[in-house]
């Protein structure tokens, strides 16, 4: 069971370090708390408010922050500089503008989720579900995602330079005017993807599958 009990629940609230495993705060009102450093692994957090929220280095492993009608938490502008996110169901979530610098994400479940603007630099999403996700504009640099599945992602003008992207599957996927640049994409999917104006100086394309897809000068790869 968590400990939620044992802490004051509020907007702003000074909850850092807090130890909240497995708690149950659906619904609840973080905005602008200070999360950072807190345990909330296996924590419920389904459709909680968490804008603003500093949740720096905090754990967030197995967490559940979505559900299956993709009515997600709201994390718009949050801080998880560092946070440990692997596992963690983020189904819908709302993360536009939030800072994942370095965030550990890696098998994460983020179907449908917003991270329009995000900033994801260094970030660990390897195999993570971000099937439909909308990355428009986000920062991408450096990022892992590996195995990734961004199947009918939104990537609009993303910065993915020097990202992997090796057996990612981004079928469909639409990366207009995305920075590719010496990006790995060894063994991708790439089957429908646009990629009209994305920039691909130095990306690794070896064995990737480009069938039907829109290339930088709008020709469709046989």
């Amino acid at each position: 069971m968590g400990r939620e009990d044992d802490y004051t629940i509020e907007p702003g609230a000074d909850l850092a370090g807090a130890d909240l495993t497995s708690a149950n705060l659906r619904g609840a009102d973080l905005s602008g708390a200070n999360l950072s450093g807190a345990n909330l692994r296996g924590a419920f957090l389904y459709g909680a408010d968490l804008r603003g929220a500093n949740l720096g280095d905090a754990n967030l492993g197995g967490a559940d922050l979505g559900g299956a009608n993709l009515g997600g938490a709201d994390l718009g502008g949050a801080d998880l500089v560092d946070a440990n996110l692997v596992d963690a169901n983020l189904g819908g979530a709302f993360l536009s503008g939030a800072d994942l610098i370095g965030a550990f994400l890696s098998g994460a479940n983020l179907p449908g989720a917003d991270l329009s603007g995000a900033d994801l630099t260094d970030a660990d999403l390897g195999d993570a579900n971000l099937g439909g996700a909308n990355l428009r504009g986000a920062d991408l640099l450096g990022a892992n995602l590996s195995g990734a599945n961004l199947r009918g992602a939104f990537l609009y003008g993303a910065d993915l330079l020097g990202a992997d992207l090796g057996d990612a599957n981004l079928g469909g996927a639409d990366l207009g005017g995305a920075n590719l640049r010496g990006a790995f994409l060894r063994g991708a999917n790439l089957s429908g993807a646009n990629l009209t104006d994305a920039k691909l100086q130095g990306a690794n394309l070896t064995e990737a599958k480009l069938r039907g897809a829109t290339m930088p000068d709008g020709s469709t790869h046989k």
